[in-house]
């Protein structure tokens, strides 16, 4: 397994890849709610790839001049429970902290707040809020 720093737009399609099949295909989320104004040329992706082929992603950008907000995290169906997803938000706080940043935030997924605990997310509270579909709270964890 590699985890590639997404630099280059074609190294950017295979996020966008496992995002189409995890998310869009899986929850039936359009391509317009999945690809927001985040998706640009400031925003860092994470791929985690075997053999050249894309199994999970996540992406991160500035919320503020010292945090940043980790989303789209996805691991392929047929990849899951397998700690993917772990290394892909471990790599991305990994850059973030050579990028000088100190807090990271995550809407997670009331189904993932246990993932994120984890990995040493903490709740600012428990207000719940919408993204898309999903019902989330916010997380965060100082690097």
């Amino acid at each position: 397994m590699e985890i590639m720093r997404a630099t280059e737009e074609w190294q950017r399609a295979g996020a966008y890849s496992v995002r189409i099949e995890g998310m869009n295909r899986q929850h039936h989320i359009s391509l317009r709610e999945e690809f927001d104004e985040h998706d640009c040329d400031g925003t860092k992706y994470i791929i985690l790839l075997d053999d050249g082929y894309p199994l999970a992603t996540c992406r991160f950008y500035e919320e503020e001049a010292s945090t940043v907000i980790i989303g789209r995290v996805v691991v392929l169906p047929d990849y899951r429970g397998r700690k993917l997803g772990a290394l892909v938000v471990a790599e991305a706080e990994k850059w973030a902290a050579e990028l000088g940043y100190t807090k990271i935030v995550v809407d997670s997924r009331l189904e993932a707040v246990g993932f994120y605990e984890k990995l040493g997310y903490s709740h600012t509270d428990d207000t719940v809020i919408k993204s898309g579909n999903f019902d989330c709270v916010r997380m965060f964890k100082n690097i």
